[in-house]
């Protein structure tokens, strides 16, 4: 990745576009000729900034993924000629290969090369990305010369806080980079709207048009003012446009009130720790979603950095977590009679304040196998001291389908060895 003098401030006058065509799958020369093409027609000159539609150099050709990661680099040098011949910036997903996994990854490119780049956070599972595809996580708004940058990735638009989260954090520019079909073409329109009015911000939705195999792509590529007005909209064609994007808008939109400035803590807490029955009444409302329960156990008795690591891990591996804590008397039989330093109701409000846990359990026996029973969890997981074969519950999660998980963990951290430090520092 290169750099270039950045502005984090407000959204500097500049123009925003987008480049819709139809993305002929798997064929890389004629995606980045239609590219080309689009660019010479409209003759862009900076500063701007133009969205190009999701996967735009090869579409989904699953079949030949691992070949696309490899020609990324090279897709990407490419843009960046592009870029510096018309001084302006360039932004689409592509495939990234990265520690052993692929990403649908949102590239902004400028003159320099690529300014950062944004990660697919919600894979579209009737189109099995989530089997070829990792999903990104914590995205963040990209700092430009135009000024902060926000991204999503065509499914991401469906879910209201990506957005939110890169608006409050300055962004007053939201790019979507889509393959939406024409079957909901409507959607497509209502929720970049949407997304323009909450976070009071423009938004550059670039679609592709087209059809492949059965499916037909909605084209309808969009740019959208702060007050939700669309200032130009593509048909169901390959078409190329431009727009003045003028930060007296955004103020005008903000004067009387600022949605993305207002964030108060709605959380409480203490009702994540529930009972048995409340969790079961729960679990049947997840599943009737379609929502994965992740559950993990243990004493947490003083909570430390290895702890919230590794629950942040597991937490990852679904949609809910659930944390089954020893009681008291559970512990002093497990650790002896000198513990645990703090009891349980401590134990549990501590874990409930995390944002990665969804729901604290307690329960009395020496071990959580009647609560995973009742739960059958899609996800069970234990810290990587506990093999798979030994991990409590794991024949029954199986059996159901499930999955089991050993998370590593963070080396030198323990409530055993941060008692005895303490005890140590008292008795020195």
């Amino acid at each position: 990745m290169t750099t270039e003098p950045v502005y984090t401030g407000e959204l500097q006058p500049c123009r925003g576009g987008f480049l819709q065509f139809d993305v002929k799958l798997g064929d890389t020369a004629a995606n980045l000729a239609a590219v080309r093409q689009g660019l010479a027609a409209l003759n862009p000159t900076g500063p701007a900034l133009l969205v190009l539609p999701e996967l735009w150099a090869a579409g989904f050709d699953y079949p030949h993924l691992a070949g696309h990661c490899a020609r990324t680099p090279e897709l990407l040098a490419a843009l960046q000629v592009e870029a510096a011949r018309y001084n302006i910036h360039l932004a689409g997903s592509l495939p990234e290969a990265a520690d052993g996994l692929v990403y649908n990854t949102l590239f902004i490119v400028g003159p320099t090369g690529v300014v950062g780049m944004i990660r697919k956070q919600q894979l579209f599972a009737p189109m099995g990305e989530a089997s070829l595809f990792a999903a990104g996580d914590n995205s963040q708004p990209v700092a430009t010369v135009l000024g902060l940058v926000a991204g999503l990735v065509c499914f991401d638009l469906r879910f209201p806080d990506l957005a939110r989260s890169q608006a409050a954090r300055g962004a007053q520019l939201l790019l979507v980079s889509g393959q939406w079909p024409a079957a909901r073409r409507e959607h497509w329109r209502l929720l970049l709207q949407a997304r323009a009015i909450e976070n009071q911000l423009f938004v550059i939705g670039c679609n592709r048009c087209g059809v492949t195999d059965n499916t037909e792509f909605a084209g309808h590529s969009l740019i959208i003012a702060p007050d939700g007005s669309i200032l130009a909209e593509a048909g169901d064609e390959p078409a190329a446009q431009l727009v003045e994007l003028d930060p007296v808008r955004i103020r005008r939109s903000r004067k009387l009130f600022t949605a993305a400035a207002s964030s108060p803590y709605r959380f409480p807490d203490q009702e994540k720790i529930v009972s048995l029955e409340e969790l079961l009444e729960i679990r049947a409302a997840h599943r009737s979603l379609g929502r994965k329960m992740v559950f993990t156990n243990g004493c947490f008795d003083i909570l430390h950095r290895g702890h919230v690591t590794y629950l942040e891990a597991a937490r990852r591996l679904g949609d809910c977590l659930v944390v089954g804590l020893n009681g008291d008397a559970s512990v002093q039989r497990l650790k002896g009679p000198t513990r645990p330093m703090n009891d349980e109701d401590s134990r549990a409000r501590v874990l409930a304040a995390l944002g990665c846990v969804d729901f604290v359990v307690l329960f009395a026996e020496d071990t959580p196998q009647e609560l995973i029973t009742a739960l059958l969890p899609e996800v069970l997981a234990k810290g990587g001291d506990w093999p798979v074969e030994k991990i409590v519950g794991a024949p029954e999660v199986l059996v159901a389908g499930g999955r089991v998980f050993s998370i590593p963990l963070v080396a030198d951290f323990s409530t055993t060895g941060l008692i005895e430090k303490i005890a140590g520092r008292e008795n020195g």
